[in-house]
């Protein structure tokens, strides 16, 4: 095998790939750079939980001009944090009330059915913008936001934290190094079974019980949450107990993508960096009956991806909840609850978050990867996106990247729902062999709501 470059331009990638001839390309040079030593004046959408966390994650070094959350506990203790920053409980509000010159950049970690919208003004505005994974709710969002961020020409970071962790880093090298020769199969698995599970799944798995059908009783929302405002562009539902508080909300198709958008966007992170994979040609799923509301617990897909240069065609398969690969199950690998298996001609390479292993035979080897180059470790996945912001570097998850990440894995729900493999025209968002899958590209919105 040829050697690859570790570190690539993703303004080549893009300019090569299928994204590219969708309209969605670079732009040729950040809008706005300024002085690494001035601060930036940042709008938090999202301060409860992951918000909370990602605030003081960027917070220090920067100065907070505005707070945004449609619960009301969350806004005030954000702004216990921050007294000085304006506080709002809509961002269409924000947006709207803000003057341009007021902030530079804005983190987004509200729900996902509501990422597009608290995004996608931002990027029209030529703002920086981090936000959390998933990057959008569904695939033609998503597509929007890649496009919308390329054309704002700004600094973009999806909120795939692990990805600036040195051991995919290492993972990547050993990859891309040839040592497994050519690598044809790539396996990742989920031991989370967060999701509508079978009377079968629901005996092994104890730790979570949901409910199985939409729940027809009201109950009244916590004090100080606009339940209305929570819904936002999905249908509206009364509220009850099972959706929040808490990431209870993903699993029901309304509101999230279950376990495949949420852990896969840091899972199938791995092999679709180190394999450097973009646009997958064909997607099947399989699991139990699709449900209309709700995801499921366990399931599984599988993408597969044509050669292209040195790399061999190669297919993507994706485990979650009770289903394992096949090396798992026959124990011929260690059974990590989660993982990913490189599988190569000469070997594999087992990772998880914080170590890998090289294996032969199904045994660890001593055989190591001889890099000509290294990627260099993260400065931190919050401080990359405030520096590029101030000097027009890119990040290792700006939208260009992440925004074909988040559409694969929505690809995986795609086909799972649809009950049959489908083939998929990137260039024009279309499933050739089944048209009638493509209303789960995406979603009626709420009266009111409109990207």
């Amino acid at each position: 095998m040829s050697e690859r470059p570790v570190l690539q331009d993703r303004r080549d990638w893009l300019k090569r790939s299928s994204f590219a001839a969708a309209g969605v390309i670079a732009a040729p040079a950040f809008l706005s750079a300024q002085s690494i030593n001035e601060k930036l004046q940042l709008a938090i959408i999202g301060c409860g939980g992951r918000g909370g966390s990602n605030m003081r994650s960027v917070r220090g070094s920067e100065r907070v001009v505005a707070l945004c959350d449609v619960n009301r506990s969350n806004l005030a203790k954000a702004g216990q944090i921050e007294p000085n920053a304006k506080q709002f409980r809509d961002f269409r509000e924000l947006y709207a009330e803000l003057r341009e010159d007021e902030y530079d950049a804005v983190v987004v970690s509200t729900t996902e059915h509501t990422h597009a919208f608290a995004t996608l003004p931002a990027l029209q505005r030529k703002k920086h913008v981090y936000c959390e994974k998933p990057l959008a709710h569904n695939v033609l969002e998503t597509r929007r936001i890649t496009k919308a961020a390329s054309e704002a020409g700004v600094a973009t970071q999806m909120g795939t934290q692990i990805h600036a962790g040195s051991n995919y880093r290492r993972v990547v090298e050993i990859v891309r190094s040839g040592v497994l020769g050519p690598i044809t199969e790539a396996h990742v698995w989920v031991g989370r079974v967060w999701g509508r599970q079978s009377q079968a799944d629901a005996k092994k798995n104890r730790d979570i019980v949901w409910v199985e059908e939409r729940p027809t009783e009201k109950m009244e929302p916590p004090a100080g949450v606009d339940w209305d405002l929570w819904i936002g562009p999905a249908k509206y539902r009364p509220y009850h107990k099972v959706y929040f508080p808490g990431p209870k909300w993903y699993r029901w198709w309304d509101f999230g993508g279950g376990t495949m958008s949420d852990l896969g966007s840091h899972w199938n992170d791995l092999p679709f960096w180190a394999l450097d994979l973009d646009a997958p040609q064909w997607i099947e799923a399989d699991g139990p009956e699709p449900h209309a509301e709700i995801a499921p617990a366990s399931m599984t897909a599988k993408y597969g991806y044509p050669a292209r240069g040195d790399r061999a065609a190669v297919t993507v398969s994706w485990y979650q909840g009770t289903y394992k690969p096949k090396p798992w199950l026959e124990g011929k690998i260690p059974q990590w609850n989660s993982g990913c298996l490189f599988v190569g001609q000469h070997g594999m390479l087992l990772s998880d978050y914080g170590k890998h292993v090289l294996l032969k035979g199904g045994k660890s080897t001593t055989k190591t990867a001889v890099t000509t180059e290294r990627i260099p470790d993260s400065i931190g996945h919050h401080a990359e996106w405030l520096k590029a912001c101030k000097t027009g570097e890119k990040t290792t998850c700006d939208f260009s990247y992440s925004g074909p990440l988040t559409e694969a894995n929505h690809l995986g729900n795609v086909a799972f729902r649809a009950g049959r493999r489908i083939e998929w025209d990137a260039k024009n968002l279309k499933i050739p062999n089944y048209p009638e899958a493509e209303k789960l590209l995406t979603r009626e919105y709420r009266d009111g709501w409109q990207l």
